[in-house]
């Protein structure tokens, strides 16, 4: 879930105010037809204040639902990013739809991770393979030639908005994109996600990705499938040439917010493995020599939902926090609090949650979990550096502090 921005208006404007009412009346629809009314009237406000980069009247808006109503915020949300990540275009007399997708790439090594602009021959051949694999026929492509890491994403709505419409000239006039002169730098995490970002068009009406031809349910989960294996066995070489040093898992590309989502979710337990893979070989020391305290963090109030999970690291025979990792949660995973019992005959197929995840990973990669604190912590940072603090076996919170003659490499806290 989206957590609220500090800037509070006194005074909204009128566009925020009739954001607020149509997302509620959305809300309070009792059919289809009422529901889709409503829907046009607040997309047709998001496209113009998109268009006039007035960002700040679709964060107030937000920002008030957030704290007043939740079920309009997320109706008004899911307009505001359907909007930003797509538009129509007309080209040489045809409507075309637009959609800007995200190719998700998880990475995690010991080194750096790359980020930035790539070769055109690379550019070439990564469209002919996401053509090829993922998009239906007939549909066109828009690739920006750069892998980005999430620090270099577009920031607002407005920005995201920008991008679509750049990509958009570039999949239907071939215009080149001109990528940002000075992106911002990017933190060296142990593992991290690159993007690679495009634009599908498509005359109005037809589909976009492969899967969308299926005749039935089935048979479109079978393509996605195909789809994925195909993007990886073809595109993983060509993307593993970008990042020298790293372990990669191509995602399959989907929707730029929906697939921004998945990869923040399936990065962390690569978090975890890339934590233990630095420590054992930066300190020489097997896995079962480490073990692992957990611990949930949110704000303190009454009824707030937990923000994050943070495990930390130590050697077996110290308290010290050697390294940690913050493991963030999203949406309804906010409402985990306690790790639950793992009953006997349980569904196997049952998603796991959050903690189970946690402990799951930690044991594959041979750490014990030498302490789950049940309580939950304050979100407590350093107040020199900013990093995490994290809880040790005693409940204290603590920098996590490599040994003084531990090699000094380019890792950082994820």
């Amino acid at each position: 879930m989206r957590r609220p921005s500090k800037f509070f208006p006194n005074k909204l404007s009128a566009d925020s105010q009739r954001l607020i009412s149509l997302a509620q009346e959305t809300a309070k629809a009792t059919s289809r037809l009422e529901r889709r009314v409503w829907e046009n009237s607040m997309a047709a406000i998001v496209q113009r204040l998109l268009k006039g980069k007035r960002q700040e009247a679709i964060d107030a808006a937000l920002d008030n639902l957030f704290k007043n109503e939740l079920n309009a915020y997320d109706i008004l949300l899911q307009t505001i990013e359907a909007e930003s990540e797509s538009c129509t275009v007309e080209h040489d007399g045809v409507q075309y739809d637009v959609l800007l997708i995200a190719a998700p790439v998880l990475a995690w090594t010991r080194f750096a991770i790359p980020a930035g602009p790539f070769p055109h021959d690379v550019e070439i051949i990564l469209a002919t393979q996401l053509s090829a694999h993922v998009l239906a026929d007939g549909a066109r492509l828009g690739l920006a030639p750069a892998l980005y890491a999430i620090d270099q994403l577009p920031f607002t709505h407005s920005e995201t908005f920008a991008l679509t419409k750049n990509l958009a000239q570039v999949a239907l006039k071939g215009a080149p994109f001109k990528l940002p002169g000075n992106p911002p730098e990017t933190a060296p995490f142990l593992a991290d996600t690159r993007y690679l970002l495009a634009a599908v068009a498509a005359p109005s009406g037809t589909p976009l990705f492969r899967w969308q031809t299926a005749q039935t349910p089935a048979s479109a989960a079978t393509q996605r499938t195909e789809a994925l294996a195909q993007w990886q066995a073809q595109g993983g070489p060509n993307i593993a040439r970008l990042l020298t040093g790293c372990n990669i898992d191509l995602l399959l590309p989907e929707a730029y917010f929906a697939a921004c989502r998945k990869a923040d979710m399936q990065i962390r337990p690569a978090s975890i493995r890339s934590a233990v893979h630095y420590l054992t070989h930066t300190l020489s020391l097997d896995s079962s020599d480490l073990r692992a305290v957990v611990a949930g963090f949110g704000d303190q109030s009454s009824g707030a939902p937990l923000s994050e999970y943070r495990i930390g690291f130590a050697g077996r025979q110290s308290q010290d926090i050697l390294y940690g990792i913050v493991w963030p949660l999203y949406g309804e995973e906010e409402g985990d609090d306690d790790a639950p019992a793992i009953l006997p005959g349980a569904d196997p197929n049952r998603r796991k949650t959050p903690i189970e995840e946690i402990l799951a990973t930690l044991q594959e990669t041979g750490v014990a979990c030498d302490k789950h604190h049940q309580e939950r912590f304050p979100m407590e940072f350093c107040d020199d550096c900013g990093a995490p603090l994290f809880a040790d076996s005693n409940g204290n919170l603590v920098h996590a502090e490599m040994p003084d003659d531990a090699p000094q490499g380019a890792a950082r806290l994820h």
